[in-house]
């Protein structure tokens, strides 16, 4: 018998648009795939559902995670499920910007605080990190040494707070109290953009504050 896998995480960037409150933006979007040789997890089905198709392969997909409910990282959600038969999760309190964007189409379950994910023997635990969006989330992977932050925490500071169903003061609270507390070495994986690590920005909460990000 073949020896399985190690668990991986692969990196797709996708390309398309973001629009919210009467605004459109081009955007580049990190595809997030964490898996093995045999099945795979989605972090966020942004723009293109065949190129998300292609990276997945023949593997069996698990699941697609959305990390909050902005068009630009959920856009191809509803498509590459219905190519793959994987659901689709959200946290609840996303369910009204996901509606915006789908309002045919409901995701095919709903997340919650401190729920675990599994995928070739990984587990990715659920932050709720609300401030970019009411039901902003991160994905934990400890065995991994990585969390995947969405628009929650970039390299160089917070998600953007100055449109609808956003708050600044909450953003940094989700930073300080869920994020903050992981490993310094803890890879952070994010929705645009390059990675960084949980200690090379937690010495910039205080200038957060001042600048009001």
């Amino acid at each position: 018998m073949a020896a399985a896998s190690a668990a991986r995480v692969e990196h797709l960037v996708t390309s398309g648009t973001f629009s919210l409150d009467g605004g459109t933006w081009d955007v580049d979007n990190n595809v997030w795939l964490v898996g093995d040789d045999e099945e795979v997890l989605v972090v966020d089905a942004a723009h293109d559902a065949d190129a998300i198709a292609a990276a997945v392969g023949d593997r069996r997909l698990v699941a697609i995670v959305c990390t909050h409910a902005h068009d630009d990282h959920i856009d191809a959600a509803p498509a590459l499920a219905a190519r793959t038969g994987a659901p689709v999760f959200l946290h609840l309190e996303d369910r009204l910007l996901w509606k915006h964007v789908h309002p045919d189409r409901a995701p095919d379950g709903y997340l919650s605080d401190m729920r675990r994910v599994t995928v070739a023997g990984v587990e990715l635990t659920v932050l709720h990190t609300p401030g970019h969006t009411p039901g902003g989330i991160c994905l934990h992977a400890p065995d991994l040494g990585t969390v995947f932050t969405g628009d929650t925490l970039f390299a160089g500071g917070p998600g953007a707070t100055g449109r609808s169903f956003s708050d600044f003061p909450t953003i940094v609270r989700s930073i300080r109290d869920r994020l903050l507390t992981l490993p310094p070495d803890t890879v952070v994986r994010t929705g645009h953009g390059d990675s960084t690590t949980i200690g090379a920005e937690a010495p910039d909460l205080d200038t957060w504050i001042t600048r009001g990000y």
